[in-house]
């Protein structure tokens, strides 16, 4: 009998991070999601944290200015979603082994950070445990 080894799990996505969009008037889209959906923004700022299911942790809708190139090409680019992953490391080692350019790993105050490009844009987020 050839015995089984112990194969580890893959580092993946737990939830989402955030929805960044590209405004063209970002004060307006964050009237119509505050009137529309009941979203509360953060003192008139363009972003709102959200609840979640996963414990410790928030996804934020954020609203960008047309050209903000943030989210990236605002020629192309309308949108990024923000992937909250258990692994940054491995998550990042696993596109570059498929081909995907990504960017190095950022250690900031909320958690670690890489982007990558799906065919638009993506960003990858592990939170600090607090």
């Amino acid at each position: 009998m050839v015995p089984l080894r112990r194969i580890p799990p893959l580092a993946k996505a737990t939830g989402i991070g955030g929805v960044f969009l590209h405004a063209r008037d970002s004060s307006a889209l964050v009237e119509w999601y505050s009137s529309a959906l009941g979203i509360g923004f953060l003192d008139g700022a363009p972003f709102a944290v959200l609840a979640n299911d996963e414990p410790g942790s928030v996804t934020i809708l954020a609203m960008f200015g047309a050209d903000d190139p943030y989210i990236g090409d605002p020629q192309r680019q309308a949108v990024m979603v923000n992937f909250r992953v258990d692994d940054l490391s491995g998550v990042v080692e696993r596109l570059r082994g498929l081909g995907v350019e990504a960017e190095p790993i950022v250690d900031e105050e909320n958690g670690r950070f890489s982007w990558a490009t799906d065919p638009e844009s993506i960003e990858l987020w592990e939170p600090n445990g607090s």
